[in-house]
This record gives C-alpha cells, sequence and structure tokens, in this order.
C-alpha cells in the first residue's frame, strides 16, 4: 500500500459465501460493516494494478461481513480471489470535522509535549471502545521506548499539524 498513497487499505477477501459470488470479507473498518457502504472497491489481484468492481450489495451474515461485486457470479471466481487486498481510492473517504482525523494521518507524526520534549513517533492506534490510543515510539535512546496516550482532545491533545508532521501533547515525560 505504501507504494501508492492514492489507495487506502480497508481489509481483504477471506473466502466464499455460497455458490452465487458472494465473498467474505475481512474489514479494518470501524464498525466493520462500513466497508460496505463504499460503492466502488480496487482489488490487488496478482500484483497488478488496483482493478475496479462495483459493490452491489453488502450485509453481516452471522460473525462475518459478506459482499457482492458486479462481475463476480460464481464460487470458482471468488475463490480465485481468497486474499486478495480490498482498497478504496483516497479522494472516496467522507470529509472530517475539527479534530478529527484519519488513523493513517496520525501515524508517523512526531509527538512533543508543552514543554518542548520530544516523546518519538505515532507508531500505531488502536480503538479501547472508549478512546483511542495512540501508540508512541522513542528510538532516539540506546533502548526503544513505547508510550501509550490516549487521543484525548484538550485534556491530552493540545494540537495536531499535519503539515508540520507534529502534535503537542500534555504528558509527563517519564510516564
Amino acid at each position: 500500500m505504501s507504494q501508492n498513497p492514492d489507495y487506502i487499505l480497508l481489509g481483504h477477501v477471506l473466502g466464499v459465501h455460497g455458490v452465487k459470488g458472494w465473498l467474505k470479507v475481512f474489514s479494518h473498518t470501524s464498525p466493520r460493516l462500513k466497508i460496505t457502504d463504499y460503492s466502488k472497491w480496487f482489488l490487488k489481484i496478482k500484483d497488478e494494478n488496483w482493478t475496479p468492481f462495483n459493490v452491489v450489495g453488502g450485509r453481516k451474515q452471522g460473525k462475518n461481513i459478506i459482499a457482492l461485486l458486479e462481475g463476480v457470479n460464481d464460487r470458482n471466481h471468488v475463490e480465485a480471489l481468497i486474499g486478495v487486498k480490498i482498497a478504496i481510492r483516497d479522494d472516496q473517504l467522507d470529509g472530517l470535522s475539527k479534530n478529527e482525523y484519519y488513523w493513517r494521518d496520525l501515524i508517523g507524526l512526531s509527538v512533543v509535549t508543552i514543554q518542548g520534549v520530544k516523546l518519538g513517533q505515532v507508531d500505531w492506534v488502536f480503538d479501547t471502545g472508549s478512546n483511542d490510543v495512540l501508540v508512541v515510539k522513542d528510538q532516539s535512546g540506546k533502548e526503544v521506548r513505547e508510550r501509550m496516550l490516549p487521543f484525548l482532545f484538550e485534556s491530552v491533545i493540545k494540537s495536531i499539524d499535519l503539515d508540520k508532521s507534529q502534535m503537542i501533547v500534555d504528558w509527563d515525560p517519564e510516564f
């Protein structure tokens, strides 16, 4: 995915559902069913270019997400797609409100305290249910240090400047 930032990975094809071309899908979206809200998916088939497919339908089926793509009409076609990555184009993303960010935009930001102490860079983000958590990795010392900061605006996150690739936080560097 890093080879082409215009595409955003949303999941991959897990398997077959039935005989009429429905795919079982692993989704990275939150909620997981959100992946079916996008009317066009791009599939990376056999290391070729991203191939567009119109999404005809999608729903939750038990614990899985299943989807039907235009032109994928039988079980054999789906079997050939197992393991294939699913993406959308960057311009398909919804617009965001103030102080809302896509996780991908936070990864790599330099994290600095309000006192000017550099804590490291955002390595990854995860959801706890009540709030997102930033994993900040500092590799400047002899040992790699990871800190987990709650993504809470005003109390912890003071500002984010994507143009400067920097986040200012109110956090004790010793914690």
